[in-house]
């Protein structure tokens, strides 16, 4: 009887410890992407869409915000934690500087795309803070009435 009871508390303290991260440190912080700008013409329904892409071309964290009186704001946070950490105390240890080269800002109404920007990561935004990075300048948008929509 003691035996059961001894193995159970061992397991439900053993499984608190591991989902609490006592055997995983989390080193790396979660820094924001802050995508501004304005829409000129802009769609009713518009919105603009934001990508992030990190070297090789891989495809990262997006996210969508309503245009609102032609202009728009948006955070996208991404983790710059690039490799795992093991169990054993972080060997071999994290990188932490893991950040996308390119911002696709695109403006979309009903999924149909007419205008889109591409931003260097390196040019176009600067660290505002030890988490943040904003555009140096506002992006510029044309809607509908200005342009025709992308192929």
């Amino acid at each position: 009887m003691v035996n059961g009871v001894f193995k159970a508390l061992v397991g439900t303290l053993s499984i608190c410890a591991i989902s609490s991260g006592a055997f995983s440190r989390a080193e790396c912080s979660i820094d924001m992407i802050v995508v501004n700008g304005q829409v000129e013409h802009a769609p009713r329904k518009g919105s603009v869409r934001i990508q992030l892409i990190y070297p090789k071309g891989k495809i990262g964290e997006s996210g969508d915000v309503t245009v609102e009186d032609g202009s728009f704001r948006i955070r996208i946070p991404f983790i710059t934690q690039s490799r795992a950490p093991f169990l054993n105390g972080g060997i071999p240890p994290e990188k932490c500087a893991r950040k996308p080269n390119t911002i696709v800002v695109s403006l979309v109404d009903n999924d149909q795309e007419y205008d889109r920007v591409s931003l260097d990561m390196a040019k176009d935004f600067k660290k505002i803070n030890s988490s943040d990075y904003a555009l140096r300048s506002e992006v510029l948008l044309q809607g509908p009435s200005a342009t025709a929509p992308i192929q």
